[in-house]
């Protein structure tokens, strides 16, 4: 919203204040020729908004964010989000913070919002899901955007398992990478400069998967019906005839898997 032009993909100023940045962080180098990953990070994020918007139409009531991170639709969108009980599932550390952000900048934390910390590799998140209120006898949406890259492949098939025990009615979109040689050469550097910088920091870029991979992982899983997402749908939905030429970068693709 700072600096892309109208129509914007998805209004978001409340991420922004529970971060709280400081001043100059727009010239840092990870900040720099990055235009097309927030292209792709904003995609994501409008396609699963629509997505649970849609749902929710539907009389889908409860909405499950694997990786919740700093996700501001409850605070953003309270109209529908009173409508559902949502369950943030994150690591501890993280989600006590972002507590602690909402309340401080003055956002309280809403009654419609379960927070749920688990380390995905080395508990299951099922069962402190249920301690957390959610209902296994009705159906879910949910949604787990850029988690896949940094669990280990063995973690992704436990979690699609589960997934695919929900009742039916319910349906799951998750975000999966895909490997160097699929990219667009224009985005293969900022790739490589991505996962330099993941290793550095201690969270490794690890899980690749072409899009067959995807569907037969999903599959195996018992999941009844699936569908890819590409980068060129994704420009289809949302990129069509923008003034300032913005479009996402390619690799990261949606798993769209129905019970």
């Amino acid at each position: 919203m700072q600096v892309d032009a109208e129509p914007y993909l998805l209004e978001d100023e409340i991420g922004l204040k529970l971060v709280d940045p400081p001043k100059g962080w727009q010239q840092r180098p990870d900040m720099q020729f990055t235009t097309r990953l927030r292209a792709s990070i904003l995609a994501r994020a409008r396609y699963v908004e629509d997505l649970i918007i849609e749902q929710s139409q539907q009389g889908v009531n409860q909405y499950v964010i694997l990786g919740a991170g700093l996700d501001t639709f409850a605070q953003r969108r309270p109209e529908i989000a009173s409508n559902l009980q949502i369950f943030e599932i994150d690591q501890p550390d993280t989600l006590w913070w972002k507590q602690q952000r909402l309340i401080e900048c003055g956002f309280g934390l809403p009654q419609c919002v379960h927070y749920v910390p688990v380390d995905f590799e080395t508990i299951s998140w099922w069962e402190p899901l249920l301690e957390a209120g959610f209902d296994a006898g009705k159906p879910a949406f949910v949604a787990c955007t850029g988690v896949s890259l940094y669990l280990t492949k063995s973690a992704i098939a436990d979690t699609l398992r589960q997934l695919a025990a929900l009742v039916p009615g319910s349906t799951l979109a998750m975000t999966f990478y895909m490997p160097m040689e699929l990219l667009d050469d224009e985005d293969k550097p900022m790739q490589e400069i991505a996962e330099k910088g993941a290793r550095e920091s201690g969270t490794p870029m690890i899980s690749f998967f072409t899009p067959d991979e995807i569907l037969a992982l999903s599959d195996q899983a018992g999941f009844k019906e699936a569908k890819i997402i590409s980068t060129q749908d994704m420009e289809r939905y949302y990129f069509i005839n923008r003034a300032d030429n913005l479009v996402p970068a390619s690799g990261e693709v949606f798993l769209v898997a129905t019970l």
